[in-house]
């Protein structure tokens, strides 16, 4: 069972206004902006390598010193404006849990605003903000080979309550819409980032 903090929020008409806004238009972005950090890059995703060495810095950290300004500007703007507040820069800034992150990029969010026809995250609805967070985020410290399969799909159990899969290609196969694995086995000391290039969405019943 997932922690009570991270019960469902939000509306469920929304996201799925959201969803069916992906399901018609492309969404990946053409590059990451996390480079490859000791793990395999996304054409060498079939033989996925272990987990990396933890790392000094946290979940947090690295996303904020790596200029993903629009992920940690959705974390804020939750903390801030959901009740109660989830806590969740603290918990991927100074949590001790282990933690695996589907970060989407900073071009990934923008691509989410203009279909939408939004110009930030603010725009949305801080509940259905949190839902779409925690639908990035599975508990564990979860590799690349912990992900990705080598033969078939395989199920990730997210913080919203909610699954998507993952196919031996990387390849995310969301309630929503779909999205990429670019970068994998970012090493945080709290968790693992793997770099995404579209914004998951879920489509709560």
């Amino acid at each position: 069972m997932k922690r009570k903090i991270f019960g469902k929020a939000g509306s469920a008409s929304i996201i799925m206004i959201l969803a069916a806004a992906f399901l018609f238009t492309f969404t990946s972005c053409e590059k990451a902006e996390f480079a490859p950090m000791g793990g395999p890059d996304s054409a060498k995703m079939k033989n996925p390598a272990a987990a990396p060495v933890k790392s000094e810095k946290s979940i947090a950290a690295i996303a904020i010193d790596a200029g993903f300004s629009e992920l940690v500007e959705a974390l804020v703007y939750v903390d801030a404006n959901v009740e109660p507040s989830p806590g969740l820069v603290n918990l991927f800034l100074n949590g001790k849990d282990q933690f695996t992150v589907f970060a989407p990029t900073n071009a990934a969010f923008e691509n989410l605003y203009l279909i939408l026809g939004i110009t930030d995250i603010t725009d949305l609805p801080a509940p259905l903000v949190l839902n779409v967070l925690l639908y990035h985020v599975t508990e564990g410290r979860r590799a690349a080979n912990s992900v990705v399969p080598k033969v078939g799909t395989r199920t990730i159990e997210t913080l919203l309550g909610t699954t998507f899969k993952v196919d031996k290609t990387a390849k995310i196969w969301a309630v929503g819409n779909t999205a990429k694995i670019v970068s994998p086995n970012i090493s945080a000391s709290n968790g693992i980032i793997h770099v995404i290039d579209a914004v998951i969405l879920p489509i709560v019943p």
